[in-house]
């Protein structure tokens, strides 16, 4: 069980693997090595979040700000690189149920497993969800792809952050109270609203999180309209190339890896 029932865990997700190749078809190589180093960051986040929470090893630096700073590090950049690949995608509408399917998958198995909080609209989820609206803003021709466009979605982004916590404002420090109402039903968790009851081992709902997504996306459709640098697509690193390339199959695989890994060293 999480030290709090609400949330505690950060599961970042993989960002969509379908994207990383130009109108081209030339993979923007910066693109893929940044989110494999995030994926390897995540990995180490998790097998610190089990060791300390699921194996009781004293971690007492794993914890509080330093938590939830890489905790951030992690799924921020993967749903600002997610987004920018929206651009990219050759099908998002494809890419938004794929993962929408594996949030499905996910809940299943962290349910039957038992160990932790069951997830429930969890950063897959929410890739899946946000996805699914760039390729409806896209379809209805709605303009896109403008800097000034990207930071203001930045700016409700963190303005929204405490929406899950009862209103507008920064993280728990809200400053603007939310109608309770919101939150005593149970069917507007999704969005950013969780009711008394709901609790959640990675919970990523569509308010605040989906404007930091669309951030990402109407920054990449800015340099897909202007052309990515030559170094974005020169830079070399082909061990984190190769991860971000397989992150969401990583993402899938690699909690129960490390749950049994850790069974077999207790």
């Amino acid at each position: 069980m999480t030290p709090s029932a609400r949330c505690e865990r950060a599961c970042p997700a993989a960002a969509g693997e379908d994207g990383g190749a130009s109108p081209a078809h030339r993979r923007i190589r910066a693109l893929d090595a940044l989110r494999g180093l995030a994926v390897v960051s995540m990995v180490l986040f998790h097998l610190c979040y089990d060791l300390r929470y699921l194996c009781g090893v004293g971690m007492p630096w794993f914890g509080g700000f330093s938590q939830d700073l890489w905790r951030a590090s992690i799924s921020w950049t993967f749903l600002l690189i997610a987004g920018a690949m929206c651009p990219q995608s050759r099908n998002n509408l494809r890419r938004a149920l794929r993962y929408l399917a594996c949030a499905a998958l996910v809940f299943v198995a962290s349910l039957l497993a038992g160990v932790d909080t069951p997830i429930s609209f969890g950063i897959i989820f929410c890739m899946g969800a946000s996805t699914l609206a760039a390729w409806l803003v896209s379809e209805l021709g709605l303009p896109r792809g403008r800097p000034a466009e990207a930071l203001l979605l930045f700016l409700a982004f963190l303005l929204a952050l405490g929406i899950p916590s009862g209103g507008v404002g920064l993280g728990d420090r809200v400053w603007i109270a939310l109608p309770r109402a919101l939150y005593s039903t149970p069917w507007l968790s999704w969005l950013g609203f969780p009711g008394p009851t709901f609790a959640s081992g990675d919970y990523y709902p569509l308010l605040p999180y989906s404007l930091l997504f669309l951030s990402g996306a109407s920054l990449g459709g800015w340099l897909v309209a202007r052309g990515y640098p030559d170094w974005a697509y020169d830079a070399t690193c082909p061990p984190l190339e190769f991860v971000g390339r397989h992150a969401l199959a990583v993402y899938l695989l690699h909690q129960p890896l490390i749950l049994i890994a850790l069974g077999l060293w207790a």
